[in-house]
């Protein structure tokens, strides 16, 4: 029998936001567990871009998805939270005013008052191009995701798509590779109108070849691609030699067992209160992108701002005869001892 885990707090979700609400509950004295679907820390910032710069991070003006991670565990290790990676929280049920008994799917059994929804969209996966045969060469040469840079140093990278994504990395990449050509199905494109005017000047210099059509064929064996073929808006046929494929059409999310929780849905997302960012049932919470709300920006720095407000609340369900007062890191001798300073 699995002996069940008993904590103030757990938080499913450990992205950027679950991450931060880890420090802000811990000033308050609440511990706290968390789950994550992913193998490590960081969600869609380690999964799925963690070199790629993020620019609107409040006091920095630039960091990388995975030095935001690193950042934030540094952060919060004052408060040695729990990690419980790989697993997926199955079922809910409510135990107490509030209080609840949360499983997953690996059978670690959890009580906790409070319960933190911060998973983001979802479970989410990478939308597969519809050219046949592509399952094959998924993993070896062609990736949804830039976890590291130099795995594509000195490659004849192929890069299909039209959006942020395929112009960030088609920028990120260029200077360390072999050849670069970027295919999409036609000559206008979602990505930022600067990013836009970047790749066209690429291909004015002749470091970037843009392919205005589809692909309809690979080329390869044993996993590793050396070419594919290029169906032209004129109809005519193009072979592209490349040893490296990164489609990006987009992700498609799944809300997964969050849906079953008894949470009242809009959209796939989770309705919560402003001012606490509460949802529906008393003592469950959504911060960050699985959440809504009228005016919500879908920001990491909107989810900080979403966990702070979370901690004000959670923690009267947690200490409920405790007089809570609010204080400033700058001048709490209290916090400052919480965190090790001086």
């Amino acid at each position: 029998m699995t002996e069940t885990i008993k904590t103030d707090v757990l938080i499913v979700g450990a992205g950027p936001c679950g991450l931060f609400a880890v420090f802000e509950l811990g000033l308050l004295d609440v511990k706290t567990h968390l789950v994550d679907i992913l193998d490590k820390v960081g969600g869609q910032c380690a999964e799925l871009y963690p070199e790629k710069p993020i620019y609107d991070i409040p006091g920095v003006p630039m960091i990388t998805g995975h030095g935001l991670t690193e950042a934030l565990m540094e952060q919060i290790k004052p408060f040695n939270p729990t990690f419980h990676l790989s697993e997926m929280v199955e079922n809910v049920e409510k135990i107490g005013a509030p209080g609840f008994r949360v499983t997953t799917n690996a059978g670690t059994v959890f009580e906790c008052t409070v319960l933190v929804v911060a998973a983001g969209g979802g479970s989410f996966l990478p939308k597969r191009p519809p050219v046949p045969g592509v399952e094959a060469y998924e993993g070896k040469s062609v990736h949804y995701a830039v976890r590291k840079m130099e795995d594509f140093r000195g490659k004849d990278i192929l890069i299909v798509g039209g959006g942020d994504s395929a112009l960030d990395w088609t920028l990120n990449l260029n200077p360390i590779a072999k050849s670069m050509t970027l295919v999409h199905r036609r000559d206008e494109f979602r990505g930022a109108p600067h990013s836009v005017e970047q790749m066209r000047q690429l291909v004015a210099s002749g470091k970037l070849d843009l392919k205005i059509g589809q692909i309809t064929e690979l080329q390869g064996d044993n996993g590793q691609l050396t070419g594919a073929t290029v169906k032209l808006n004129d109809n005519s046929v193009s072979q592209i030699t490349c040893d490296a494929m990164l489609p990006f059409f987009g992700l498609t999310m799944k809300l997964g067992p969050v849906a079953n929780w008894g949470l009242e849905l809009e959209n796939n997302l989770i309705p919560v209160d402003t001012g606490t960012f509460e949802t529906n049932v008393p003592g469950i919470f959504a911060i960050g992108d699985i959440n809504t709300y009228p005016g919500k920006l879908k920001l990491i720095l909107s989810g900080f701002h979403e966990g702070a407000l979370m901690a004000q609340k959670a923690v009267k369900y947690v200490y409920p005869d405790k007089r809570v007062v609010f204080q400033y890191t700058t001048s709490s001798t209290n916090l400052q001892k919480k965190l090790g300073v001086n």
